[in-house]
Parts: C-alpha cells; structure tokens; sequence
C-alpha cells in the first residue's frame, strides 16, 4: 500500500507530551509565557462561563494566586447569561479590581488553545482587566466594540434592557 510507510514508528520517534496529545497545553508558547516571569493572566471560557486566573510559575509547579468566574456576578445582581460578551467584560472587571486588591499591577494575558478572534469573550475579559487599572500589553484593534461590550447587540436581538444592568453592576464593580 503505497504512503502507509509514513507512519510515526521506528527508533527516532518522540512520543509528545500528554497534554500535547490531548490538545490542552501549546507548550513552545507556554515556555515563552514563561521566560517573561510576569504573572500570567489566564482566561478560559466554556458554554456557562468565563473564568480568569493569576497564575505565578514557580520551579515546583504554577501556582494559583486568584481565580474569578462570572457566576461571581450575580451577587454583583447581573441576571443575564454569564456565558456572554458583557459578562466576560464585568467579569475581568472584577478580577482586576481583586488582583489590584492583591497589590499585582501587571500580567501577560494567556488565552491558552482558544482561537484569536477579533471581538470574542477572551478579549473582552481581557479589556475589563485592562480597564480596571492592570497593566497588560495589548493591541486595542484586536477588542470588541464597546456598544458590544455593554450588551446593545443583545438589547436590539432580545429587547431585555441589558445595557442598564450592565451599567449598574460596573458601578458597582469599579464603586
């Protein structure tokens, strides 16, 4: 059977790394996160929410500074989805005013294995670290628009009057 001998055996062949295997760690961009020695600001998203996390690399293993989900935002009163556009804003709000509060002022965002897609939830998270005060190295054509960020597409889709909860819930974030 002709190509079949381009199959990955013989002596010289490396096995990678497990989590490589199973599509969880890009580790030549880790390595360079890494070299960095700022503290990693790490978003991950998932069909019910945006999680950020401060992440330190020691030699013993990461360590986990913070960690902030957007279901912390109904205690804030936010009623809508938390798997949302403005939610990941509000939610890397709020993770920006605690790591603040932890007296961290700089972080190197890491989106993991998530597509850069202009516009999306990661970089919205990202722009409410950003706004809160936390310096992180950016380029600001890469965000969503801000009619977005405050939920006006959702406001003309579904007529919920989400762009006033927004509004309220930043206030009281950044209050």
């Amino acid at each position: 059977m002709p190509g079949v001998n381009n199959l990955a055996t013989g002596p010289r062949y490396r096995v990678p790394f497990r989590r490589r295997r199973e599509g969880k760690t890009n580790y030549h961009v880790r390595y360079k996160l890494i070299l960095s020695k700022k503290p990693r600001v790490v978003v991950r998203k998932s069909n019910a929410s945006t999680t950020l996390q401060l992440v330190v690399a020691e030699q013993t293993g990461d360590k986990t500074l913070l960690t902030v989900n957007s279901r912390e935002l109904k205690d804030f009163g936010f009623t809508f989805s938390k798997s949302n556009l403005p939610a990941a804003y509000l939610t890397g709000l709020l993770f920006g005013k605690k790591m603040l509060a932890l007296g961290m002022n700089e972080g190197i965002a890491d989106i993991g294995l998530h597509s850069s897609t202009k516009g999306n939830r990661v970089y919205a998270a990202i722009k409410g670290v950003i706004d809160a005060g936390v310096d992180v190295p950016h380029g600001s054509e890469i965000f969503p628009d801000q009619s977005r960020i405050s939920g006006q597409h959702i406001k003309d889709y579904t007529g919920a009057d989400i762009v006033a909860q927004f509004e309220q819930v930043r206030e009281k974030i950044l209050g």
